[in-house]
């Protein structure tokens, strides 16, 4: 390395940051570890936002259209089954990234991917958020269009527009909307039900023998079990969303470890018990109404909600309003999640391909234009299918993560112990989780195209999550851990929160968020680490490939 290029930066070469990036409020520390500065609050309050995020409607929507397509037996067996592989994939996840406050996509990097393999997980979550997004969006819209009449195309336009200046403002405000609606929509969630249950209590026998629109769909087949198990388990990247929020969470102490642990808990894989409920309230509700609007429109949440308050409100007018309002709520709760993982996920991935970072707001706005888009291009309408499809690649990625986090890591001792995440100490790609991954979506996705034949193309998304789960280790073994780490940072303890100035910003970070720079000469802060484009990764050979030392 020359004296000349370890020089410090002049003044003028500097980075600067625009107002967006600048601002921590707005930025949400989006490509960065979460300071134990910034996470103020409770472990309450951080799971109650957190929850807040699952108050969608689209798993009424799937409870709703795979028990019109596979039956009732088929659906709530592959609600059931679905629901325990998401619960178990989400507790390692939750607790790394509450434990390091991270975001699945740093969790990633340090979890067998590498710094540039995530980036295809990125582009794989960002589907995620913004085709949620439009299927609920599309619920909103379909709200709007019943109640005032408006075109579909201009109530898809406020349902997605409306969204964006609610999460310009971060955590810091998602967290107060999602605690003072809460309670209201939690009474609201329940009132259809309750309604079927006193006035109507044959619907339930009715819903127990309802057979879809699929032949041989009135008794259980385990084809059709596994085809709706499928389209359930594209839910499993919900746990990314989850740890959007449970990055905040305060350090566990032990005075505290029972709250913190029943947060992360509660917060993190067990958003999946509420949400199977709400699918199951679905299919009741869609056996429901079935005969009253046909199967077409019998998986839309406004009608399964409006036919059901007719049972005890006959005034249609107070019924459609209090129906409408219960749906824009939960959309609202929703989507700002959606908008805010998505623009979380964009700066991730772009920040890695252009080596710049205009802004999370930046992210949001285009997220929000991408969902609009699938809106009006009806993606409602093909939600089956998608959901189907999409959920191989999703399983492939979080079995590969989740291998990591509890084979190779705690017995093979391969995998670093803690989470890596800086640009600096990875090789840009490691072929334990990148590669179990590419292996499992190809073959699983082969399957769901029918190459198999029938029986594992209904099982195509169990085949993703056994091939990744078990192709990770198997690569791990093969490569004695070589790709985790490129240079070896000092272990730092997790409570050092003292401030280092970066070399390249000026701005001073934690010291878990910095690194030693050979190109700067100095330290430099993560975020300047990603954004740099000239150093051609110097610190990486074997000449610069040194500890990293941090004064704790």
């Amino acid at each position: 390395m020359s004296t000349e290029t370890a020089k410090p930066p002049s003044k003028s070469q500097r980075r600067v940051f625009n107002t967006f990036v600048n601002n921590p409020v707005m930025e949400d520390y989006a490509l960065r570890y979460a300071p134990k500065a910034f996470r103020r609050w409770s472990e309450y309050a951080v799971a109650t936002a957190a929850l807040g995020g699952i108050a969608y409607l689209a798993d009424f929507a799937i409870g709703g259209s795979i028990t019109l397509t596979y039956g009732f037996s088929n659906a709530l067996w592959a609600i059931i089954a679905a629901g325990i592989v998401i619960f178990l994939t989400g507790i390692p996840i939750a607790y790394y990234s509450a434990k390091y406050n991270i975001d699945m996509d740093l969790l990633t990097r340090g979890a067998g991917f590498g710094y540039y393999g995530s980036t295809l997980t990125s582009l794989v979550y960002a589907s995620f958020t913004f085709i949620y997004f439009s299927l609920e969006g599309s619920v909103m819209g379909q709200a709007l269009n019943l109640t005032f009449g408006w075109p579909l195309w201009l109530a898809y336009l406020i349902a997605a527009i409306g969204i964006i200046p609610l999460v310009i403002y971060g955590m810091t405000f998602l967290s107060k909307l999602q605690v003072w609606t809460q309670p209201l929509w939690l009474a609201l969630l329940v009132l259809p039900l309750i309604v079927l249950m006193t006035k109507d209590p044959h619907a339930f026998v009715a819903w127990a023998h309802f057979a879809g629109s699929t032949p041989g769909s009135l008794h259980f087949s385990p084809i059709l079990f596994g085809s709706a198990a499928g389209v359930v388990l594209s839910l499993i990247a919900q746990i990314g969303e989850q740890v959007d929020y449970l990055r905040f969470m305060p350090d566990k102490t032990s005075r505290r470890s029972f709250q913190w642990w029943l947060a992360v808990l509660f917060a993190g894989p067990g958003w999946v018990i509420l949400g199977a409920a709400k699918q199951i309230g679905g299919s009741v509700l869609a056996s429901f109404i079935a005969p009253i609007v046909g199967l077409a429109k019998a998986d839309e949440p406004i009608q399964m909600y409006l036919h059901a308050l007719k049972l005890w409100i006959p005034d249609a007018a107070m019924g459609l309003a209090i129906a409408t309002f219960f749906v824009i709520l939960s959309q609202i709760k929703i989507n700002v999640t959606n908008a805010y993982s998505g623009s979380l996920s964009w700066s991730n991935f772009f920040s890695r391909i252009f080596h710049a970072h205009p802004g999370r707001v930046v992210w949001l706005v285009f997220n929000v234009g991408i969902a609009l888009t699938l809106m009006e291009l009806n993606v409602f309408g093909f939600l089956n299918s998608i959901l189907g499809f999409y959920s191989n690649v999703a399983v492939a990625w979080i079995g590969a993560v989740v291998s990591d986090l509890v084979i190779i890591k705690p017995f093979m001792k391969v995998s670093p112990s803690y989470i890596e995440f800086k640009r600096g100490h990875l090789y840009n790609f490691n072929p334990v989780g990148f590669g179990a991954m590419l292996i499992a979506s190809a073959i699983s996705i082969a399957a769901f195209f029918g190459v198999f034949g029938p029986l594992l193309q209904a099982f195509s998304a169990f085949l993703s999550l056994i091939v990744s789960f078990v192709t990770a280790p198997i690569i791990a073994q093969v490569t004695q851990g070589k790709y985790y780490i490129a240079r070896e940072p000092q272990t730092a303890s997790e409570k050092a929160t003292h401030l280092v100035t970066c070399t390249s910003c000026s701005f001073e970070y934690e010291a878990l968020d910095t690194l030693d720079c050979p190109h700067h000469g100095g330290i430099v802060c993560s975020l300047c680490c990603s954004l740099e484009g000239s150093c051609h990764e110097m610190c990486k050979t074997s000449m610069n490939a040194r500890p990293v030392i941090h004064t704790l």
